[in-house]
């Protein structure tokens, strides 16, 4: 098929600039670059050989784009719609995920794993990690946290923090901590050292010597920390 008939290719001033930065941009898809470019060419008065020539692709592909450029505009330039597996998780399926991971847990487990919850809802496991991230769900992390039984919890710590804020004048401030019952452990074999190819190697088990507790204090004018031990927590 010949292009002595074709049907001119004008552009406004807005859609030249877009179609300028489709084509430069770097992060823009390739194809999405690739049609832009045909388009600003066309609209230059080229024939589709000769733009087909100067891009390096084949007249039907500049005809292809040419022809949905002039018949949608810049919205013809998008991708269509591809044919593909159609979805085979429902929203139910989702939301039986999202409940039972916040809401359950697993008979004789303590957290859902990928492989137990896909068994449960019936889908793959790789599907079930989809949903976790999708939802920010991580049941394998736990954190800890302690909530004080102390009644004078809140002006405990509006003291110390006030230490912090508005110190004392001429006041020396200690910041003392403990340790308690930090156990006394010793390897039943001594330490086995690291050689070429061979890590160091430490025996599994080990021997309890009861336990201690560790007070310390650092003097914050000269960074010496005062330490004791003590076998009794009082």
């Amino acid at each position: 098929m010949g292009d002595t008939r074709l049907e001119p290719l004008v552009l406004s001033g807005d859609e030249r600039s877009i179609l300028r930065n489709w084509a430069r941009r770097r992060s823009t898809a390739q194809g999405l670059a690739k049609r832009a470019a045909i388009v600003l060419a066309c609209a230059d008065g080229l024939s589709n050989t000769a733009v087909a020539a100067r891009l390096e692709t084949d007249r039907k592909t500049v005809r292809r784009w040419r022809t949905r450029f002039l018949a949608e505009r810049l919205d013809g330039l998008s991708d269509e719609p591809r044919p593909g597996v159609p979805r085979t998780i429902t929203d139910a399926q989702v939301e039986e995920v999202v409940v039972r991971t916040l809401e359950a847990v697993p008979e004789g487990g303590t957290h859902w794993s990928k492989r137990e919850m896909a068994r449960q809802v019936g889908i793959s496991p790789t599907s079930v990690y989809r949903i976790w991230q999708a939802f920010g769900l991580q049941p394998h992390r736990t954190e800890t946290f302690k909530i004080s039984p102390d009644p004078l919890l809140l002006e405990k710590i509006r003291d110390v923090v006030g230490l912090y804020l508005a110190p004392p004048a001429n006041a020396v401030v200690f910041s003392v901590d403990e340790k308690p019952q930090i156990q006394a452990l010793e390897r039943t074999a001594p330490v086995l050292p690291m050689l070429p190819g061979v890590p160091e190697r430490r025996s599994f088990d080990y021997i309890r010597h009861g336990t201690t507790d560790l007070f310390a204090a650092l003097d914050i004018a000269t960074g010496k920390v005062i330490g004791k031990v003590s076998a009794r927590h009082a």
